[in-house]
């Protein structure tokens, strides 16, 4: 595969941001429009006279409204190496503003102090690219890493690196000459080589420059403040989103950066399993073969592949990527105890950097002379790769189920991998998966232990189910699901669903689904964790079957014929306790096949394989829910302990808190940065405080729901349809504004009029009003602003309805799903299940009793419809062809005062009036005076809180 750029020179031309790299044209993006050019090579010389910083690569381009930021890594640190090609996870990164040279500069010198202030083994400046322009094609360079703090994600233990890369570049008799001696001496780049990279000679003024700080103000993002006085409508949209786009920047520079959940590798697809990979080489870029499924920053990388800088195009995964070194001893002794009479271990934790060294020694002691028990140890590596989906990417309580497509929420690929430490001989690789139960359901953030909510049609949801296991079965082969969740209580509500629809497709499909229901707290009640053996003997035989995945020598040799599908809940702690337990069942039998036998090891201790399971489990935990998972301390320990629960206590509630303050801007931006949403999201949080979900088509769902109304409540067949629509309308019926607003379906025939009341959940009619298109007296269309609490719902331009006149007749109907034989109700009936006061008794006595009102006038009654937002969050393929509001209003009031004149009777001479008129239905003056202050102090609390 051709080269990626290992280091970034960046730094603010007068035009553009420069960003160099060694032995390639440098590239410019300029300010104007974030256009990205090829400059010659000599083309930047003198152009940078401000500071520069270095980067490792680049996460993209970002681009809100009409600005655009640079997101480049800064930091990073090496985690594995796979075949000797080093992974890294990303530990910070620098946002730069692109809308001028002052911002940029101002940003770049904030970076370049903060760098230098910084801890020096902690920043990593020695990586490279060829030393010559011409040999950028034929560049071998490794990488120098820093030394791995403790509490890293690969590193859990306290302990430290004792080699180094750069170290193993200079002990290579000279392979890499005057390179590694510029690169990696002491002296470092001369002063000579930095100037013609346009950077900066650090100094006493550098080290003054004033450090960047975790929060991004408007000023650094190169935007002005915003205003608090309330926007223009003209210009919401824009100032919504400029006010929102400081948190943005935190929230972007959080996710890829101090999250350290994003992963990448120069040389290597970390994106595709061992079993998914081609074996044969390939020249070309890596963005062109990793797996899209696992690429999370596709979106905002995608500009510069579309220019032609394939080297700048850096795959980024989000997940986890963690390495054990550990020896094993084919011969065991019979005893293990040494001259101290301590025990000896045969299976011992090392870092991962000391594997060389180990394996250098045991060699040396062969050689001196020490029993066969003790030379011949075999060194092996574990590797645990998980991969986060970008399918129904997101967080906890706002992402549940399936979509559409069949994709899952907290969708994760896991794969084991055990090989030696120089991978030359063979490799072993086991897949997992998880993922949420592949139903539309839904959870409120708001209740600590929340029901799940079933959602829509049943043939909907088998439909979604069906194309899931579809998928997994053309990605993965055979399926065995293991459910986890309660037999009893709520869980159960997703759980009984989930095993008739696997039943319903196993009775279809050749190909059957396995289907385990472990109750995991029924079974493992009282801490008794260790029961999950038993759901190892009911899969045992299964798992076997599907065999692993084996390379030798670059090819492969087996592949891996289904995969275990685990899930939860959440999918988080009691599928990371079975899984890890599936991966210590793998790792068994991989060893054996070498000739291992753990159970005769003298030291039977595998603390080391449960930490790296509890830092997976960890690191998924916390990109879906915000805290560790649960639990944890077995799959560490394998005990389970007074302690950890109530360390689990204290996640769970930090969970709960996350799931109702944090987790609404966050998912917005997410799924703005995966491309899932436009800017308008933005508007939309501003509004609710939350946005909606692009996996679900509202459009489909709306056709439906006018499909699913058509054919149930239009009752004469010789009734002609004319057209169906989804509006919003007030929550109480007659009524203008009364919140909040409902979104109903309203059918025209050539005979009456239906307001249909839909439950969107269950995808049934609650209830509906016929209404006769005679009996229609006049309708009114314009302004209809029912808050002004944000700009967007106080744009005249987008908010717009009409409100029908009619006087209610003996012969209109009204119909309320009482999920009974009885559904006629009479109209005051309905209201009053609605909150309309109706007569009294007393009152309807004395009437017929005096005769009074026993011909009353007909009563006039009104029904209030506005419709919907044209510009919808979701990003769309093609040109949006939607009407706007003004056009949706316009066009349903014609079509009705149609039908409504072509009916009527008119004498002749007489002349046709129409029924519609202009005039605002709720002006934006009359919404301001509606407005009561306790309504705009809970919104201004709402955007304290979530914004």
């Amino acid at each position: 595969m051709s080269g990626l750029a290992r280091k970034l020179v960046i730094f603010a031309a007068v035009d553009g941001l420069i960003l160099e790299q060694r032995g390639r044209p440098a590239t410019k993006i300029t300010y104007k429009d974030s256009s990205i050019l090829q400059v010659p090579k000599d083309g930047t010389r003198g152009e940078g006279t401000g500071k520069s910083f270095e980067a490792f690569g680049l996460v993209g381009l970002l681009t809100v409204s009409r600005s655009s930021f640079l997101i480049s890594i800064t930091k990073r640190q090496q985690v594995a190496q796979v075949h000797g090609k080093a992974i890294y996870v990303i530990t910070e990164v620098a946002i730069t503003p692109l809308s001028s040279k002052t911002e940029a500069e101002s940003s770049i010198a904030n970076t370049h102090a903060s760098l230098l202030t910084d801890d020096p083994e902690h920043v990593d400046v020695s990586d490279t690219d060829g030393e010559e322009a011409g040999q950028a094609g034929n560049t071998n360079d490794d990488v120098e890493d820093e030394s791995l703090p403790a509490g890293t994600l690969s590193a859990p233990a306290a302990h430290r690196r004792r080699t180094s890369v750069a170290e193993d570049v200079m002990a290579r008799k000279g392979g890499y000459g005057r390179f590694a001696q510029k690169w990696f001496s002491k002296e470092g780049w001369t002063a000579d080589q930095r100037r013609n990279l346009g950077m900066t000679e650090s100094g006493p003024d550098a080290a003054q420059d004033k450090p960047v700080h975790t929060e991004v103000s408007a000023q650094e993002s190169g935007l002005p403040a915003p205003s608090k006085e309330p926007s223009a409508s003209s210009q919401c949209s824009v100032d919504v989103t400029a006010a929102l786009l400081p948190k943005l920047l935190r929230t972007t520079a959080m996710l890829f950066g101090s999250s350290q959940s994003f992963f990448f590798s120069y040389d290597f697809d970390i994106t595709r399993s061992f079993a998914a990979r081609e074996t044969s080489g390939t020249e070309a870029p890596l963005h062109t073969q990793v797996d899209p499924l696992f690429w999370w920053n596709r979106k905002i990388i995608q500009p510069f592949a579309d220019a032609g800088q394939s080297s700048l195009v850096l795959p980024l995964m989000q997940g986890y990527v963690g390495q054990k070194s550990f020896e094993m001893n084919p011969n065991p002794p019979k005893t293990a105890v040494g001259a101290d009479w301590v025990e000896k271990s045969s299976m011992e934790l090392e870092d991962l950097s000391a594997v060389t060294s180990s394996h250098r020694s045991s060699r040396e002691s062969g050689a001196t002379g020490l029993n066969h028990s003790q030379s011949s140890i075999k060194p092996f590596l574990l590797t645990l790769i998980s991969r986060r989906s970008v399918k129904r990417a997101g967080l906890r309580y706002l992402r549940r189920g399936v979509d559409d497509e069949g994709f899952t929420a907290n969708s994760v690929e896991t794969e084991q991998i055990l090989s030696d430490p120089s991978w030359k001989s063979k490799v072993y690789s086991f897949i997992q998966v998880r993922g949420s139960i592949p139903v539309f359901f839904s959870q409120s953030p708001y209740s600590f232990k929340p029901i799940p909510q079933l959602q829509h049609s049943e043939n909907i949801n088998y439909d979604a189910f069906k194309r899931h296991f579809q998928r997994l079965s053309d990605k993965y082969g055979s399926i065995q699901v293991v459910s986890l969740v309660e037999k009893h209580g709520p869980e159960s509500i997703v759980g009984d669903r989930y095993d008739s629809f696997t039943e319903r497709l196993n009775s279809s499909e050749e190909q059957k689904v396995g289907f385990e229901w472990f109750d995991f707290h029924a079974i493992c009640r009282g801490m008794k964790f260790e029961n999950v053996s038993l759901l190892m003997d009911a899969v045992g035989e299964k798992l076997d079957s599907f065999g692993q995945t084996i390379e030798v020598d670059g090819k492969q040799v087996s592949k891996q014929r289904g995969v275990l599908r685990t899930n939860c809940m959440d999918c988080l702690d009691r599928t990371n306790v079975v899984q890890s337990a599936c991966g210590m069942r793998a790792l068994e039998g991989q060893l054996k096949a070498e000739g291992i036998d753990m159970s005769l090891q003298p030291d039977q201790t595998t603390q080391w394989f449960n930490y790296l399971w509890a830092d997976n489990g960890d690191a998924i935990s916390k990109q879906y829910a915000s805290t560790a998972a649960l639990k944890g301390d077995f799959t560490r320990t394998r005990k389970r302990n007074l302690q950890g629960a109530i360390n689990d206590m204290g996640n769970s509630i930090q969970r709960f808190y996350s799931g109702i303050v944090n987790d609404y801007f966050s998912q917005a931006a997410i799924d703005f940065l995966l491309g899932n949403v436009t800017s308008v999201v933005f508007s939309d949080f501003e509004s609710n405080m939350m946005s909606s979900d692009p996996g679900v088509s509202m459009s489909k769902m709306r056709q439906h729901a006018i499909e699913t109304c058509q054919k149930l409540v239009i009752a004469d067949e010789h009734e002609e349809m004319i057209g169906g629509w989804t509006l919003l309308t007030p929550h109480l019926p007659n009524t203008i504004k009364s919140l909040p607003f409902e979104e109903l379906v309203l059918l025209l025939t050539d005979a009456g009029l239906y307001s249909c009341r839909f439950d969107w959940d269950m995808e049934k009619v609650s209830s509906f009003e016929r209404i006769d298109l005679q009996h229609i007296a006049s309708i009114k269309v314009g302004t209809y602003i029912t808050s002004v609490l944000s700009a967007v719902q106080a744009d005249e331009e987008h908010n717009v309805g009409f409100v029908i006149t009619y006087k209610a007749g003996t012969d209109d109907i009204t119909r309320v799903n009482t999920r009974s034989m009885l559904s006629i109700r009479a109209r005051d009936e309905a209201d009053l299940l609605d909150g309309t006061p109706v007569q009294t008794g007393a009152q309807s006595l004395f009437q017929s009793l005096t005769g009074a009102g026993s011909t009353p006038a007909p009563e006039m009654r009104i029904l209030a419809l506005k419709a919907l937002y044209a510009r919808s969050a979701v990003a769309v393929d093609g040109n949006d062809t939607m009407l706007s509001e003004v056009e949706q209003a316009r066009t349903i009031c014609a079509e009705i005062e149609r039908m409504v004149l072509h009916g009527r009777v008119m004498e002749i001479g007489s002349e046709r009036k129409g029924v519609v008129e202009a005039g605002d239905v709720i002006s934006l003056a009359e919404a301001k005076k509606s407005t009561g202050i306790l309504e705009q102090l809970s919104h201004s609390l709402k955007k304290l809180v979530w914004a």
